[in-house]
């Protein structure tokens, strides 16, 4: 399938590593010139420098924090520039710490609202302008599966990343007029660095080790196993695509069957 992403021009933050940088290297795979955004400015260097020689693909690194209110304008305005517009954008972030409800005061709410929703929003607000001057503009943000089927121990992206979700559900109605297209992609467990670091704060608190946690938590797919990236960027890159033109307000959880509810 042609996927027609030939050409398109696509912002992905939180792209230096994990289902940011698969995502990246899908869609310069499929011919994207691609702006990638980390907040570290030697990993983004790194990660452009890395994609650009496997693919051929024109890509930029950017470096910013995407939870400084400043910073998503001003990578939305240097992504345009330098790749001459913007069709697609991918609002990604790492995400919150784990712990329970009593274990985080205002501050740390604050911080994960900025990292799980206000990036969100700052990015799409920025890049709505050069998106309504593209005939094939989607939007899509990676949450998680937590939206749907809340995740033990980690309760800020579990109520967070639901803002997220109808912010985008919203704006596919809001915005659908001008045929822009908005949708979410929910991830459940996947082989990146974020989740080696989950599972080693559960294997501190269950007194076990990092592997048994991971064994574990694979038997919740009936496939037995965790995603890998690539396998992710699969389903978002085809998402991005005009192939998947008639495709907008969907939650798509990219979960090896992990969500065990029926809607």
């Amino acid at each position: 399938m042609d996927l027609k992403l030939n050409g398109k021009r696509a912002l992905v933050t939180g792209a230096s590593r994990g289902l940011g940088y698969a995502t990246a290297r899908g869609l310069a795979l499929e011919g994207c010139r691609v702006a990638i955004n980390s907040r570290d400015a030697q990993r983004i260097a790194a990660a452009a420098e890395k994609l650009e020689a496997e693919t051929g693909a024109t890509v930029i690194g950017l470096p910013g924090d995407v939870t400084e209110a400043d910073v998503p304008n001003e990578l939305v305005r240097q992504s345009a520039a330098a790749l001459g517009g913007l069709d697609l954008l991918v609002t990604n972030a790492g995400g919150p710490p784990p712990g329970k409800f009593e274990s985080f005061d205002d501050a740390t709410w604050q911080k994960a609202i900025d990292l799980s929703l206000m990036s969100h929003v700052r990015l799409i607000r920025a890049a709505l302008p050069y998106l309504r001057q593209s005939p094939a503009a989607s939007v899509l943000a990676i949450t998680s599966y937590s939206v749907k089927q809340p995740i033990p121990n980690l309760i800020l992206s579990n109520s967070i990343r639901a803002a997220t979700v109808g912010i985008i559900k919203s704006l596919a109605l809001e915005v659908g007029s001008e045929k822009i297209r908005f949708n979410s992609i929910l991830p459940a467990w996947s082989e990146t660095e974020r989740i080696y670091e989950l599972m080693a704060n559960r294997a501190k608190l269950n007194n076990s080790t990092v592997e048994a946690e991971i064994a574990k938590q694979a038997k919740d797919s009936p496939l037995g196993r965790m995603g890998t990236p690539e396998e992710f960027a699969n389903v978002a890159v085809f998402l991005l695509s005009p192939a998947a033109s008639y495709l907008t307000g969907v939650m798509l959880t990219v979960d090896g069957g992990m969500y065990k509810g029926v809607y």
